[in-house]
């Protein structure tokens, strides 16, 4: 894990070449909402990024954030989770997260729905629906052929806010040859949008290796851990 003071120069580098990034593409750096994944990374590592100004987190399983959420209790932050969400977790997820990054079923959207409800509030949990990119099975995601239909359905659920999409490409050391990818999830997104007839505000893509090509693209949401954290610890 990187120590205080290398989260907090690495989360200026980072925020750097958002910043470049943006410009290049013509856009502003404040569209672009910076994610930190903290998965892996024990809590002190959250409240170090915290205190040099993140405010957004994504955590990959339910369980493991379970056992940081007592330690990060005092922070005003919005935890996401951004890994694959099995339908027998989805009531968990709801009591844990503020945004459920990677919807890809209905009948997890269903359940989180449910879960939502049974919380008492009137606000809505937000959800991105995740698209498969790339033809990999180890990856999850519901088709592009299945999108239009999901969102329909996700949309008529009183207690969840369809945002947007995300994706997670299939990994290459050159983002040039991710972009593509991000370019499609793009005009996925825009397609959608059309055919629903409202806009998506979200779209979640680009990663530590090649969140710059992300934005070029048109990304609203970087999901970056190893830039912000340094590598992961591995597990015992």
């Amino acid at each position: 894990m990187a120590t205080s003071s290398t989260i907090r120069e690495n989360l200026q580098q980072v925020r750097q070449k958002i910043e470049a990034a943006a410009r290049r593409a013509s856009r502003k750096p404040e569209e672009i909402l910076l994610i930190g994944v903290s998965k892996t990374h024990p809590p002190d590592a959250i409240h170090e990024a915290y205190n040099a100004g993140l405010r957004h987190f994504g955590e990959n399983r339910v369980q493991e954030w379970e056992g940081k959420l007592t330690a990060v209790a005092d922070l005003q932050a919005t935890w996401h989770l951004i890994g694959h969400l099995q339908s027998n977790k989805a009531a968990r997820a709801a009591k844990a997260f503020h945004s459920v990054d990677s919807v890809d079923d209905w009948s997890l959207a269903q359940r989180l729905d449910r879960a939502q409800a049974e919380k008492r509030t009137v606000e809505k949990l937000r959800v991105l629906i995740e698209v498969h990119m790339g033809g990999e099975e180890t990856k999850s995601g519901v088709s592009d052929a299945d999108l239009p239909q999901l969102a329909e359905r996700v949309m008529t659920l009183p207690h969840l806010e369809f945002a947007g999409l995300m994706c997670i490409p299939p990994l290459h050391e050159n983002p040039d040859e991710v972009r593509p990818f991000f370019e499609t999830l793009r005009k996925l997104k825009e397609k959608l949008e059309a055919h629903i007839a409202r806009p998506l505000p979200t779209l979640s893509m680009g990663m530590s290796h090649d969140f710059e090509a992300a934005i070029l693209e048109g990304s609203t949401e970087v999901r970056i851990g190893t830039a912000i954290f340094g590598t992961r610890p591995k597990n015992p």
